[in-house]
C-alpha cells in the first residue's frame, strides 16, 4: 500500500517539525525512496507485485512508481476499509498486503508470509508497537466482514483489534519488524 509522495500527504508525523519531526518536503522524500528500495527489494518470479495506490486517480496515473507494475485504487475510508477492499477485489487465491514504511522487509520476509498460509488461514507481521506492517489471507472462503471492525488504529491495539475480528480463522506470526512513523523511529533504524 502506497501513498502518492506529495509533501504534506504522506508520512505526517514523520514530518511536523512542531514535534520534533524532520519536515513535510524531507518526509516525502524519504517515503519516496524508502518505497522504490522497498520494491526493488521484494520483486520476485514468485508472487506478483501490485500497488496499491492512494489517492486514487493520481496514484493510478503517477510516473512516481515504476510503470511495469500494476495497480490497484486503495478507494475511501480509512485504513481498514481500504485493505478490506483489497481483499474482496484482488484475483483469488492467498494475498498479503504489507505498507511501504517498513524499511527492513526482504523477499525472504514475504516468502514466509506466503508459507505461512499454506497452514493458516491468516499470518501477521507484528510491529512493537502493537500495530502490524504485513496481514495476509489464504481467501479459501470469504473474507470476514467483521475483519477490519472496530480496530482502533494507530494503536497498541490494532494487531489484537484485528485478530479479534477473524473468529474462527487459524493465523500464523511471522518476524516483528519496525515501521516508520516518527523521526524518534527513523533515527532508532539507522546504523
Amino acid at each position: 500500500m502506497v501513498k502518492e509522495p506529495r509533501p504534506g500527504r504522506v508520512k505526517s508525523r514523520l514530518g511536523r517539525e512542531s514535534s520534533g519531526g524532520i519536515g513535510i518536503v524531507r518526509a516525502a522524500w524519504w517515503f519516496r525512496h524508502q518505497t522504490r528500495a522497498l520494491l526493488r527489494r521484494i520483486r520476485d518470479p514468485r508472487w506478483d507485485v501490485v500497488l496499491a495506490v492512494a489517492p486514487d486517480h493520481e496514484g493510478l496515473a503517477s510516473r512516481v512508481w515504476p510503470e511495469d507494475l500494476p495497480r490497484a485504487a486503495q478507494g475511501p475510508g480509512d485504513l481498514g476499509d481500504r485493505m478490506g477492499r483489497l481483499f474482496r477485489t484482488l484475483p483469488p487465491g492467498p494475498v498479503v498486503i504489507i505498507g511501504a514504511d517498513i524499511p527492513g522487509v526482504t523477499r525472504a520476509h514475504v516468502a514466509r508470509a506466503f508459507n505461512a498460509l499454506g497452514d493458516h488461514d491468516a499470518v501477521f507481521g507484528p510491529a512493537p508497537d502493537g500495530g502490524y506492517w504485513l496481514i495476509g489471507l489464504k481467501r479459501t472462503h470469504a473474507v470476514p466482514k467483521s475483519l477490519f471492525d472496530n480496530v482502533r488504529w494507530s494503536s497498541e491495539h490494532a494487531l489484537a483489534d484485528t485478530i479479534a475480528g477473524i473468529p474462527g480463522l487459524n493465523h500464523a506470526f511471522i518476524d516483528t519488524l519496525e515501521d516508520v512513523d516518527t523521526a524518534e523511529d527513523l533515527n532508532r533504524l539507522r546504523p
